[in-house]
């Protein structure tokens, strides 16, 4: 698994209202990506080691982590 994006430095660069473009520069492509009424969620990893970010029209609105 290609999990080398996934680290706690990486997780600490994430911000606010950060643009969508700029999560997916520096974490890559998301491993699984679910969207309504302007709403991405967006999780990278699996279920023991991930990132998770939600998106609300583009921007960072709340992200969490596990296992990093």
């Amino acid at each position: 698994v290609a999990c080398s994006k996934l680290t706690p430095e990486n997780y600490s660069k994430l911000k606010m209202s950060m643009p969508y473009d700029d999560v997916v520069a520096m974490l890559g492509k998301a491993d699984k990506c679910d969207g309504a009424m302007g709403i991405n969620d967006c999780i990278w990893g699996g279920e023991k080691k991930n990132i998770n970010v939600k998106f609300l029209n583009g921007k960072v609105i709340f992200f969490s982590s596990k296992g990093l």
